[in-house]
């Protein structure tokens, strides 16, 4: 065994050096670590300058123990760029690397972009109003097939549509209505664009239900439901249910209305 004092500053490992009676075998320690030649003899063979010591056994093995300098570490230059290997080069350029690098991760934050835009739209789309809905958002109704005085219902985005062709002695009854006397005053001019036609939707404002045209204390509709009388411009007049019928957007183009 060699013993280093600390004073020396060095980490040491072992090595098993084999050794016979016939004759011993020398063991040269790093020059550059102890500066000298040291033979190991078949006994103990102590160095007084270095305090070293080294033990070796007649016909078996000895231990000396040397610098790290043996050990081998793993060699990495065969992947690295050969701009890169030498690092005490001072012409070595790390340009190269640090290019591809940020191209490699503009190419990555594009794609991650794209793939949460394609995401969204995809959302979107799925949410989105689908085409056979979109196309009965608009209804048009030929009026000269509505009678005078009749009431015809018809189906738009899902729900029933009141069309009217008042006489004119509903729209003379409508328009002299004191609106003192209403639960959700409004004027008969205010809820229709011709006298002769009232659109309304045909959904109670209590409680979602449909109302019979042509019923009630006021001749207009009536929900049997609970009790909910409307006269003939849909206003509410008696009953549980507290607004007017509501009244959709709508225009007349000849003979035609178009709703929605």
């Amino acid at each position: 065994m060699i013993s280093i004092p600390k004073s020396a500053g060095v980490t040491a490992v072992s090595q098993i050096v084999n050794c016979t009676k016939t004759s011993a075998a020398p063991v040269i320690l790093k020059k550059h670590l102890y500066k000298r030649n040291v033979f190991l003899p078949t006994k103990k063979h102590t160095l007084p300058s270095s305090g070293i010591a080294a033990f070796v056994e007649i016909g078996g093995p000895c231990q000396v123990r040397f610098s790290h300098t043996d050990v081998k570490f793993p060699d990495y230059d065969v992947y690295r760029k050969k701009g890169n290997i030498d690092k005490h080069d001072v012409n070595r350029s790390e340009t190269p690397s640090r290019t591809f690098s940020y191209v490699m991760a503009g190419a990555g934050a594009l794609g991650g972009i794209y793939m949460g835009k394609t995401i969204v739209e995809r959302v979107v789309t799925s949410l989105a109003t689908t085409k056979d809905v979109l196309a009965l958002s608009k209804v048009e109704i030929n009026l000269s097939e509505i009678p005078e005085g009749k009431n015809m219902v018809f189906k738009w985005r899902g729900k029933p549509l009141f069309v009217r062709h008042r006489t004119s002695e509903e729209i003379e009854t409508e328009q002299n209505v004191n609106l003192a006397e209403l639960r959700d005053p409004q004027h008969d001019s205010d809820r229709v664009q011709d006298p002769k036609w009232l659109v309304c939707l045909g959904i109670c404002t209590h409680l979602g239900c449909v109302p019979v045209a042509d019923a009630g204390d006021f001749g207009g509709y009536y929900c049997p439901c609970h009790g909910s009388h409307y006269d003939a411009a849909g206003r509410i007049r008696k009953g549980p249910a507290p607004l007017n019928l509501e009244v959709p957007f709508y225009q007349f183009e000849d003979q035609l209305l178009i709703v929605g």
